[in-house]
């Protein structure tokens, strides 16, 4: 979606617009979930946020500043939900759920050898990003799987380019390292990588 079809979205839900307002929400529900699924490691928490998140943008639609990206605005108010609910009960991963949630609709019952390799690399990589702190996690989900440039993430962390240059390039280091040293994790991501 361009921005500016987005600010004419806005303009409209502001309005009062149901219609818009659900076409804003479906543009970035799945990235939402995605994003906070990946930092909670957990459905029910991931879910609840989004869905909180969505409340208070909708509720305060008027007041977001266009000259910003709607998706960054969203982001933030997700982010200090989740910092929130954070702070009430600590966040457990699961590392069955990790990655790609919407599973391939025509696999057969049996889970096959493509299935099992994926599966098996997506433990490994939510071992390896359990291994981060979450502000690296955080900088690291935003990057590579929001696709955010790092001056957006930048603003976003409230931290200078270089230093999210650096939280990447270490928080990859780390999780190389730990995954080259997990007796399990390393075999499996070498089959990812030779497939």
């Amino acid at each position: 979606m361009t921005r500016s079809t987005e600010q004419k979205l806005i303009e409209k839900a502001v309005r009062g617009d149901r219609a818009s307002a659900e076409k804003l929400i479906k543009a970035h529900q799945a990235s939402l979930y995605s994003y906070l699924l990946r930092i909670s490691g957990k459905p029910d928490i991931a879910e609840d946020i989004v869905q909180d998140a969505f409340v208070r943008v909708l509720q305060h639609l008027e007041r977001f500043d266009p000259r910003y990206r709607f998706s960054t605005w969203l982001f933030t108010i997700a982010k200090r939900l989740y910092v929130n609910a954070s702070q009430k009960n600590k966040p457990r991963y699961d590392s069955e759920i990790v990655g790609c949630w919407q599973g391939d609709a025509d696999a057969p019952g049996a889970p096959s050898i493509v299935e099992e390799v994926r599966e098996g690399a997506k433990d490994a990589l939510q071992f390896a990003l359990d291994e981060l702190k979450p502000q690296q996690r955080e900088i690291l989900l935003l990057f590579h799987q929001q696709d955010w440039p790092i001056a957006l993430i930048a603003r976003h962390m409230d931290m200078p380019e270089g230093t999210v240059k650096s939280h990447l390039h270490r928080g990859r280091q780390k999780m190389r390292k730990a995954l080259e040293a997990h007796e399990t994790h390393q075999p499996r991501v070498s089959e990812v990588w030779a497939t």
